[in-house]
């Protein structure tokens, strides 16, 4: 009886081992996907050609400002995004609206930016 209350408690806590542990889980529900990115970065600045970035080697860290936003530093004398909302089980974000435009798909590995906003885009493939 002691062995059967014994396997038994064994396949429970493997059971409840690999069920907590999935491969699929959304990186947006559990803030995987926060920390630093490596990879191609690019910056454009219309109203002030003399800031942009030529596309190369930098990185991007990503952090979580509280809620549903989400900020973005650059390396590479970069200005940062800020307030960028990312909705939780959300990991491919497209932004349509009248101040910017652009997409985020983020894992907990790679991360590809575009965003457009008042004159400005941000563009990075990294990966960590």
């Amino acid at each position: 009886m002691k062995s059967a209350v014994k396997l038994m408690s064994l396949l429970f806590l493997a059971f409840f081992t690999l069920s907590a542990c999935s491969k699929d889980d959304d990186p947006t529900d559990n803030d995987l996907f926060v920390g630093t990115y490596e990879g191609d970065i690019s910056y454009a600045n219309f109203s002030d050609p003399e800031s942009n970035v030529e596309n190369g080697p930098g990185k991007v860290t990503v952090t979580k400002l509280g809620g549903d936003n989400y900020s973005f530093s650059f390396d590479r004398d970069i200005p940062g995004l800020d307030n960028i909302t990312m909705t939780k089980g959300d990991n491919n974000t497209i932004f349509f609206n009248e101040d910017e435009i652009g997409a985020i798909t983020i894992s907990e590995s790679t991360l590809s930016l575009s965003i457009l906003r008042d004159g400005q885009n941000w563009i990075a493939d990294a990966n960590r």
